[in-house]
């Protein structure tokens, strides 16, 4: 399954690109980040970090920070599509897993090392678990 928003079918106008923005930090507050780890899931500095968070409306998206928003949104996606409660569906990201390509860290852990391939990963895993292939 391809990511929702990085399509490369339809490029997403400015609009939505903010929209996908907002929405991440949300998400990122939901899932109680810190601001390193806010940084390192967006793969952006400190002041930068603090332009999205201040304005995320004029804040200029790159191709890359699209891919990222676009893991992070459908990892979400992902966990309310497999948990019901709001304790799982925030709180997974941070529990410990013995699935095997966890290895017993948790999904923040593995995303916390700051490469998009490990957001695309942890999406996969979930998309898997999702269709009962885990």
């Amino acid at each position: 399954m391809q990511p929702a928003i990085a399509s490369s079918l339809q490029p997403l106008d400015e609009r939505a690109r903010h929209a996908a923005l907002r929405a991440v930090l949300r998400l990122l507050e939901h899932w109680q980040c810190s601001e390193r780890e806010k940084m390192t899931l967006l793969g952006v500095g400190r002041s930068t970090l603090h332009k999205y968070q201040g304005q995320p409306d004029s804040a200029r998206i790159s191709n890359d920070l699209l891919e990222r928003l676009s893991y992070l949104l459908n990892i979400h996606q992902a966990l309310r599509t497999l948990f019901g409660n709001k304790e799982n569906v925030y709180g997974f990201v941070r529990m410990a897993n013995h699935n095997p390509f966890f290895n017993g860290a948790s999904p923040m852990q593995v995303m916390a090392n700051g490469r998009v391939a490990s957001l695309y990963e942890v999406h996969r895993q979930l998309d898997g678990l999702r269709g009962g292939q885990w």
